[in-house]
């Protein structure tokens, strides 16, 4: 029986030294005729937070579920820290909101205990050490107060900060955040920045996929700027330049601001396919 789930529930993989966390070489992915992405290749070291920016279908998810290890690409290699995604508990993928079922009826604290599963392994009840680092992961978000809310009661900036204390239960070194500021207000998204805050002083590296370029520039050490393709990839002033931009997003450019520094988008030219 032991030897049984050994092998449903195979050793995590250990980081190699002196690697990236995440390192992609010539990835290229393709399913229902198109390439989702083509020949993509960068590195990412730890700590970092960088933002994923491009039009709807430009492959943001689909490059979040190829890291996770839910998605296998057609060429190309993934490695995080030096092995393979689908081995590594390290890193959380939160989805977006609207690919949840919020009626199921589970709490809050129930859901923040699953980052702890692939801890746990099968058959095995969560100890008071879990419980502890779960509620101690609802603290660090603000929610320890909702702990026992059904997750359909939680306001959408309340539901993100949830799965990111996930996440932290799951003691995530990379966490992936699949537009987690989508239909967010001001002061939510303020919360989720603070929360991204502590991340960093904490040295996890935080990837999140996202729609506004001012944010981008302004809260992220990086950016990502994709179309399929790797456009651009570094600091926000190398990469937001005019013809990146209009290399990613072509005629659906309207400039905003004083002068020509900086442009918003019109995001509706295609449909998210990813």
């Amino acid at each position: 029986m032991t030897q049984y789930l050994h092998k449903l529930l195979p050793q995590a993989a250990v980081h190699q030294p002196q690697t990236p966390l995440v390192d992609i070489r010539d990835l290229s992915l393709r399913y229902d005729g198109r390439w989702a992405l083509d020949g993509i290749s960068f590195q990412i070291r730890g700590g970092e937070r960088i933002a994923v920016v491009g039009p709807n279908g430009a492959g943001k998810s689909t490059l979040f579920k190829v890291i996770a290890g839910v998605l296998t690409p057609t060429s190309g290699s993934v490695a995080i820290a030096g092995g393979g995604p689908s081995r590594h508990i390290c890193i959380a993928y939160v989805q977006q909101r609207a690919q949840v079922d919020w009626g199921f009826p589970v709490s809050v604290a129930d859901v923040v205990m699953m980052g702890r599963i692939r801890q746990l392994g099968l058959l095995r009840w969560p100890r008071p050490a879990d419980w502890e680092l779960a509620h101690q992961a609802l603290g660090v978000v603000g929610l320890a107060g909702l702990a026992q809310r059904q997750i359909g009661e939680l306001s959408g900036g309340q539901q993100q900060r949830m799965f990111i204390a996930r996440a932290l239960a799951q003691e995530a070194e990379l966490m992936l955040l699949d537009e987690p500021l989508t239909g967010l207000d001001t002061p939510s998204q303020e919360a989720i920045f603070d929360i991204l805050d502590e991340l960093k002083a904490r040295h996890v590296t935080v990837l999140v996929a996202m729609h506004d370029l001012r944010l981008a520039a302004e809260q992220f050490d990086q950016v990502m700027l994709l179309n399929r393709r790797l456009i651009g990839f570094g600091l926000p002033e190398q990469v937001f330049t005019p013809g990146h931009l209009a290399e990613a997003y072509g005629g659906h450019l309207h400039q905003f601001g004083p002068g020509d520094d900086l442009l918003a988008l019109s995001d509706t030219c295609c449909e998210e396919g990813s």
